[in-house]
């Protein structure tokens, strides 16, 4: 076991809240040359999509604008909300038509939140419970979750699945211990003498994450950000390009297993192998989006190209719209500083071709969408 139970009384009933013992594990975990092998082929996808991303695209930071926001709506989908990446992008256009709704909110909360750890981390700030309790608070900041206690460690007893702590799946620790919990947390993040790598690390610290549950509600959605900002901040990633939840949203029955048998079991060997399994194949899926966007901007480009001095102003928005791949008109016109009348008319052309399409089927406020860019990104995102 990695950790010990304390009894409880919440709500007029005892229960059995589980405090877990400080990272590193207590019993030194097994590498066998089977799950060394797992590690520094993990390791190598990282550094392959480290840098894929650098080398493939012009400007890397086009890649992570659509990530982010493909992880946002994975990871949200995991907590149950229904809003797809089209949805998002939409929201975020202020001119779109629509009124926001609960779920779409929620995911535009994450990409704050995401957006905001690394600009901190960027500006030299440390990795920390302050710079984790600031992305919470950007995370609930709005909608559902927004009065639960943003941005603070709980002060009352939470529990995972069930109706109440009584009849609960798992109960994390009592609230009198969240801050020695997240604090011995944090000194395991910054513990340079740990024998362990980063990628192991992060690892670990997932799970201890998870089972502290310092949160009344969204530890699983930061809990799945601190994997990405771990590896940023340890050097293993130059961006925190690497999202786990188009791995765990599949495999979602087993990982939660898993977590409950390093709890009870103490069995990281074989969440290990799970985890280290999950990175080689996200990176792996992450260079290969990389190199398929790299493809389509070439192809789009050379087909624009052949409408010869007609193609300048559709080659204009066509760049507009690897950045953007779903914009209004007067987004095109800014981004490209190009008048109305002109970005229209080259509008006209990329619809003709068969590169974007008209969303809201309106004259006016219209919304055009790159339709082969976004059926990429929407790959593994379709609703549980």
């Amino acid at each position: 076991m990695t950790g010990e139970y304390e009894i409880t009384s919440v709500g007029g009933e005892q229960v059995r809240a589980f405090i877990p013992h400080p990272l590193p594990p207590q019993t030194p975990v097994d590498f066998s040359d089977t799950r060394q092998r797992l590690v520094e082929r993990a390791t190598l996808a990282l550094g392959r999509l480290d840098s894929s991303i650098t080398l493939l695209l012009p400007d890397p930071n086009l890649f992570l604008y659509a990530y982010v926001r493909r992880e946002a709506v994975l990871s949200s989908q995991i907590e149950g909300t229904q809003s797809s990446l089209t949805d998002l992008l939409l929201f975020e256009l202020e001119e779109a038509p629509g009124a926001p709704f609960d779920d779409v909110v929620e995911v535009s909360n994450y990409v704050a939140a995401l957006e905001h750890g690394m600009a901190r981390l960027n500006s030299g700030f440390p990795l920390s419970n302050r710079l984790i309790r600031e992305m919470h608070a950007e995370l609930l900041s709005r909608g559902r979750g927004s009065e639960k206690a943003p941005g603070e460690f709980r002060r009352t007893q939470n529990w995972i699945g069930g109706t109440r702590p009584g009849n609960a799946h798992f109960v994390p620790p009592p609230p009198a211990h969240i801050e020695d919990c997240m604090a011995a947390l944090e000194r395991f993040l910054h513990d340079e003498h740990t024998p362990y790598a980063t990628l192991v690390k992060a690892a670990f610290a997932h799970v201890q994450f998870e089972t502290i549950h310092p949160f009344l509600d969204g530890n699983g959605r930061i809990g799945r950000l601190l994997i990405a900002f771990i590896l940023h901040h340890g050097g293993v990633l130059s961006k925190p390009l690497l999202y786990l939840s188009l791995y765990f949203k599949p495999h979602r029955a087993e990982y939660y297993r898993l977590l409950d048998r390093v709890r009870v079991e103490g069995d990281w060997e074989s969440w290990l192998d799970f985890f280290l399994e999950g990175v080689e194949q996200t990176a792996a899926n992450a260079v290969q989006t990389a190199r398929r966007l790299v493809l389509l901007f070439k192809e789009d480009g050379e087909r624009v190209h052949t409408l010869g001095r007609a193609a300048s102003s559709p080659l204009r928005l066509l760049q507009v719209l690897s950045e953007r791949p779903i914009v209004t008109l007067n987004e095109v016109c800014r981004r490209a500083s190009l008048s109305f009348p002109t970005a229209t008319k080259g509008m006209a052309v990329l619809v003709k071709l068969g590169i974007v399409r008209e969303l809201t089927g309106q004259r006016r406020n219209r919304v055009f969408a790159y339709d082969r860019y976004v059926a990429i990104l929407n790959e593994g995102t379709e609703p549980l």
